[in-house]
Parts: C-alpha cells; structure tokens; sequence
C-alpha cells in the first residue's frame, strides 16, 4: 500500500517473517521474557521465562525455529567479550537467515555508556572508552562470518514518554540507523517512532512491575512479527533469496 507506515498494519495469520525458518533473537530481559516479582519485603526477584518471549511467539506464530540468545541483565559488552563465547552462541551450527538484535538499555541507561558515532562503527583504538555502537558492530561482524548473507534487524527503544525522551534515546536511534547504513541486510524496526507510547495506561494493561506481564509479551511479537512484515514488503527484491542462505547453494 503506497504511504503505508510501519505498524499501521498488524499482521494477523503467516506473516512474510515465516520466510525466516531459523531466527535468532539478540538482547536482554524484554527479549528473554523476563517476568519480575516482589515479595512481602519489597525484594525484587527476575526470572527469564524464554517460552513467554516475543521472539519465541513470533516462531510459534509462523512455524520458525528461534534462538534465545539473551539474558535479563544483558549488555552489548557483555555479550561480546564472554557471554556468547561460553554460551557457544557463536558456533557455525547455530547460524541464522535472520537475527533481531534489542541491546543497549543495560549499557546506555544502567551503565552509562558512551552510545558513540558512525565514525566509531570501524575505529579499534578508543583513548576514552569504547563506545556502544563499536560493541553492537562487533557482534554484527561476527554474526556475518557465521552467515554472511543473513538479514539483521534492529530494534530501537520503544517510546516511555516523558521517561526516556532524552538525548540518550536519541543517540541510541541515531546509531542503529548509521549501523544499518554501513552494514548491508540491515533494518532499523524504530519502535520509538512508530510503536506505542509506554504511559501509564499502557502499564497497567502490559507491566508486572518493572518489566512485561504475559499480554505485553504477545503484543511486542506482534509490533516486531509486523515490522518485520513491513520491512519485507516494501522491500521484496531484497528477500527474494532467503531461501538459499545457509543452503550452501549458490544464487
């Protein structure tokens, strides 16, 4: 549909993201369906459901098979520098035609990272500390040696309103666009822009606390399983030759 804005359409049966048989899904406790408790002590408990996370939802929805590669907690740093390695996330068995990467609250908000420039994107020598944007291209990097002609697809920070519309949710926006313009297969799923605004209202019907109840998990699959969609169909020469990546079959 000409004019049509990403998420104006939800999608209902199969979407085009069915295209995708094996997915793997990058990030960290809103990836990993993390469901977060308190008890008679006001102590807070987390606790990783991954069945109940979007990216399992998504696969279930269309008959695809996903990775969990996250963890509540998870950072862009941490990811790169041992978790993934002792996870075995980078081994060739476990390579991909798609991977949705959702990082960057861990570093940029609870560790007060850097987010960095395009011009970071390629530097190796950081006299002030490396930035997250040179952590998130890194994994990119990896991912491609593993499966060089998968599509990538990242996710930004939804909008919370007056919470996080700041400076550093813009920097991490601005970023995810310069790595999806260095990087060929790579989109931007800009929840920020075109998802629904984190209010109070919204809240109460999708929180448990601190972090998404089960309804809020099904209804991110569906604004991710959408984009997705989305991105395919305004883009189909793109994703004519899915099918062959990792096949081994040359095209």
């Amino acid at each position: 549909m000409q004019g049509e804005k990403p998420l104006e359409n939800l999608v209902g049966g199969y979407s085009n993201t069915a295209i995708f048989r094996k997915i793997a899904f990058i990030g960290d406790s809103l990836s990993s369906g993390e469901f977060e408790t308190v008890d008679e002590n006001g102590n807070r408990g987390y606790h990783d459901l991954y069945d109940y996370s979007w990216g399992q939802h998504i696969a279930r929805h269309n008959g695809s098979f996903a990775y969990n590669f996250s963890r509540g907690g998870m950072t862009a740093k941490w990811y790169l520098e041992s978790f993934a390695e002792e996870n075995g996330f980078w081994d060739k068995s476990k390579a991909c035609q798609a991977y949705v990467i959702a990082l960057g609250v861990n570093d940029i908000y609870n560790q007060n990272m850097k987010i960095g420039t395009a011009e970071d994107i390629t530097k190796t020598d950081f006299a002030d500390g490396r930035p997250f944007i040179s952590y998130y291209a890194e994994i990119i990097r990896r991912y491609k040696e593993i499966s060089p002609d998968a599509k990538f697809f990242f996710v930004t920070f939804p909008n919370e309103g007056n919470m996080r519309a700041d400076e550093k949710t813009q920097g991490m926006i601005n970023a995810l666009y310069a790595l999806a313009e260095h990087f060929d297969n790579s989109y931007v799923i800009n929840l920020y822009e075109y998802g629904p605004v984190y209010d109070d209202e919204f809240r109460k019907k999708y929180f448990l606390h601190g972090h998404m109840n089960p309804m809020g998990y099904i209804l991110t699959a569906k604004l991710i399983d959408s984009y997705i969609d989305y991105i395919i169909r305004t883009n189909p020469a793109d994703f004519s030759n899915v099918g062959f990546i990792g096949t081994g079959i040359r095209y």
